[in-house]
């Protein structure tokens, strides 16, 4: 029996849950859906298990925290411009709580009932970090960044807040400030490139839990004793730990694994540092997770490919799980959209290289279907099994997808991550080439119609192919991809700088190594390409600046190459609101049928 074939009207009604929050007393929880178009906030009483919408805002509104009076911290930016402001929305009044022109601000994390938020108002190329006042929510200054550090965990007693610094992508320290003297110190002494990351600090604030990758290819859980600085690996689950958070009483801690890019989540039992329970497997991805304020249930946010994002509860006595919200439209059977699973292939050196492939839907008896390899963005992302309308529109509509996961990409070892340093649009590029001539090898995949789509780095992927290996794909479609090296990572935006030189180092250094970048830069080899182009963009995007699309385009159209623009004026990087989406998706698909059917 033929799956249902979907309007992408229908796969937008289901919603997208971006962020929530859980009161006190868990007796309410606010979440921001896109079930009006753009970010909302609604709230779910739990007692009574109605929901209702709480803001009607045309921007997108992310919530952040809830006060023990009800009212709420929502960040929102204008346009998709990237610089959010925090928001206080208190009975039925919106007041903004960081009114700085062309500033950034977001919230960094509670700690009891005070909330800390990092603002780059005093110099915008860092973030330092403020904490709201009790009462009338006046901010205090509390950490100057000027070494421009990853601001991390917070200990309960507010004595010390660890700290990142990246050196390059791959290697990186924890430094431990104290509030109380002003003293920093550096905790993660190392020769060999490793990364570090802190996570969490126990309940009495004498240890600090952090992860490394200094032991092998993954990141592993470590405690180290703060006054000793000596540090011991407890836990290693053999793929990346991505993230961590302790309940609020101190006796368990959960930790996000990245397992072949599905989530996990594991419980701890922080006074033998052992696992409570069997994993929270899912089949798709976790986004956030948090412990009621009594530390009894367990809060995550996922989705799958095949399921929007909801809020799920468990208990972590009785182990049962609850779904507490519904995102899927009933107009939309999950058994007739594409599940992800991992596919691998060797490259053209031997290395294995991953990907998350979607099979084709209503394909025609008989007939071979098209493709596309889909390139995730970075450099350093990962292609994941999460719910995307865009790519179950297509699949479902006829072509398989393969969401490559070339080399350079995180969450398969260090040793993969750091394979494209200094070859990007080279080593990686080929990895997508071959991508496209392992779906050729599938006997129900057309060989003569494979097309490549990305966004962000993936869309400069998307030139790449088209510039570097003309004859490889069928046709291309550019979202928001890098056309010019040299612009973009002269231009990068100014609260970038803490990471300039993990860009230079990954890419290339546009002050010293002009030329090579030109010599990997599309736009400077527009001539080369010949296969048809899509290009789309947001007018406000302060990553890849339109002009890397026009000029691509423009030189196109003079060459005589088939190319499509669409721009988005109210989006940035990345498209948020439904109407945007549903426009880009359609012209997508009418793209790879008008040059792939």
């Amino acid at each position: 029996m033929a799956e249902k074939k979907y309007t992408i009207e229908e796969l937008m009604q289901n919603e997208t849950i971006a962020s929530f929050a859980v009161s006190a007393d868990s007796r309410k929880i606010l979440y921001s859906s896109d079930k009006t178009g753009n970010y909302n906030v609604f709230e779910l009483d739990q007692e009574k298990g109605r929901h209702r919408q709480t803001t009607s805002l045309d921007e997108n509104a992310l919530v952040s925290f809830i006060f023990e009076d009800g009212s709420f911290i929502f960040a929102m930016d204008k346009g998709g411009d990237e610089l959010h402001h925090l928001y206080l929305f208190s009975d039925e009044e919106i007041r903004d709580l960081t009114p700085f022109e062309k500033t950034k601000s977001g919230f960094h994390m509670s700690v009891g009932d005070k909330v800390y938020y990092y603002s780059n108002r005093i110099d915008k190329s860092r973030f330092d970090l403020y904490r709201f006042n009790e009462g009338d929510l006046t901010s205090e200054l509390v950490f100057e960044n000027k070494d421009l550090f990853e601001l991390g965990p917070i200990s309960s007693d507010e004595r010390f807040i660890a700290l990142r610094k990246l050196r390059t992508a791959n290697d990186s320290d924890i430094y431990l400030y104290n509030f109380v003297n002003g003293d920093i110190k550096l905790l993660s002494p190392h020769q060999s490139e490793a990364n570090f990351k802190p996570l969490f600090f126990s309940i009495d604030s004498l240890k600090l839990y952090y992860v490394s990758d200094s032991a092998g290819e993954f990141m592993t859980l470590w405690e180290m004793n703060i006054e000793s600085r000596v540090s011991e690996e407890i836990l290693d689950l053999e793929w990346d730990i991505i993230a961590g958070r302790m309940s609020e009483d101190g006796e368990n801690a959960v930790l996000v694994l990245n397992r072949d890019g599905f989530s996990e989540l594991h419980v701890i039992e922080t006074k033998s540092n052992s696992l409570k329970m069997p994993p929270i497997k899912t089949s798709g991805v976790v986004y956030d997770q948090c412990f009621s304020k009594d530390g009894q249930l367990l809060y995550y946010l996922c989705d799958s490919a095949t399921s929007s994002p909801n809020i799920f509860s468990i208990n972590l006595e009785t182990k049962k799980t609850k779904k507490l919200t519904d995102s899927m439209s009933r107009n939309v059977n999950s058994n007739d959209l594409s599940e992800a699973s991992v596919l691998r292939f060797v490259s053209y050196d031997g290395l294995e290289v991953p990907g998350i492939f979607y099979p084709p839907k209503n394909v025609p008896a008989g007939e071979k279907a098209p493709a596309v390899v889909w390139v995730h963005g970075g450099p350093g992302g990962q292609s994941l099994p999460k719910y995307s309308p865009e790519i179950q529109f297509i699949a479902n509509h006829g072509y398989a997808i393969y969401a490559v996961n070339n080399r350079g990409s995180s969450g398969y070892g260090k040793s993969f991550f750091r394979a494209a340093d200094h070859k990007h649009g080279e080593a990686d590029l080929d990895d997508c080439v071959e991508a496209a001539r392992f779906l050729a090898t599938l006997d129900f995949i057309d060989e003569e119609r494979i097309a490549i789509n990305g966004g962000s780095y993936g869309g400069f992927m998307v030139l790449a192919a088209l510039a570097f290996r003309p004859k490889e794909f069928k046709a291309g479609i550019d979202l928001f991809g890098v056309s010019n090296w040299v612009r973009t990572l002269k231009e990068v935006p100014a609260w970038w700088k803490a990471i300039k030189d993990l860009l230079y180092t990954k890419i290339g250094n546009p002050f010293e190594e002009e030329e090579y970048l030109k010599s990997i830069s599309p736009l400077f080899h527009a001539e080369r390409i010949e296969r048809p182009l899509l290009v789309l963009q947001g007018v406000n995007d302060p990553r890849v600046l339109k002009v890397e699309s026009d000029e691509i385009v423009e030189s196109l159209k003079k060459n005589g190459v088939p190319v499509e623009y669409v721009v988005f004026e109210d989006e940035g990087h990345g498209f948020k609101k439904k109407v945007n989406r549903i426009k880009g998706a359609k012209a997508m698909l009418a793209f790879l049928d008008k040059y792939l059917r």
